[in-house]
């Protein structure tokens, strides 16, 4: 299954995302999973790449030519695509992915993260959505999203549309055992 992720590009987060990064990345190959992702060679981008490279399996990058100065894109991709523009990036790795993780990220990452869970509460897509919480990363933004729950700004079914786990094992676990059906994509006003 080709399974994108989202992650920094930085390279000055701590060395406990990047071990993190890298052990996603070789769980992934092992199982037989493939990689989607921006192409970045460096923080999260570039652990998660690794990891799939370390074992052996098939990595697509995908990052506007712009991008293309030294040190900056992964140069062990199977395959690189580049687009355009970002937004044309984007569109890429939805097509070519069956399923989504944000590994902890920025801008950028938060960014992809909710134009995909966003496509999914409008019945675009009924594809799995997963956050990668190393070391509580995304605890904040779980309580966020259950204030605005609890503010009556979204649907408490909001919640459903992704998954969020530290582990790497459960991420790929409730990827590959999910079911589209179980989506809660018809509780929401089609539009």
């Amino acid at each position: 299954m080709n399974i994108c992720v989202y992650g920094a590009s930085s390279t000055e987060i701590d060395k406990k995302y990047i071990e993190a990064g890298e052990a996603l990345g070789r769980l992934m190959a092992d199982r037989g999973h493939s990689l989607v992702f921006g192409g970045g060679a460096n923080g999260m981008m570039g652990a998660v790449a690794r990891g799939v490279h370390e074992g052996g399996g098939f990595i697509i990058g995908v990052a506007p030519s712009f991008f293309n100065v030294d040190g900056i894109l992964y140069d062990r991709c199977t395959e690189f695509i580049y687009p355009e523009t970002m937004r044309e990036r984007k569109r890429i790795m939805d097509e070519r992915s069956a399923a989504f993780i944000a590994a902890p990220g920025g801008l950028g990452t938060f960014d992809e993260f909710f134009e995909i869970v966003t496509l999914k509460q409008l019945g675009r897509h009924s594809k799995p959505i997963a956050l990668l919480s190393t070391d509580g990363y995304y605890d904040h933004f779980e309580a966020f999203i259950q204030n605005g729950i609890d503010q009556k700004f979204m649907n408490p079914e909001c919640r459903e549309l992704f998954y969020i786990s530290d582990d790497p094992v459960k991420i790929l676990d409730y990827i590959e055992n999910y079911d589209p059906a179980d989506a809660p994509v018809s509780k929401f006003k089609s539009v």
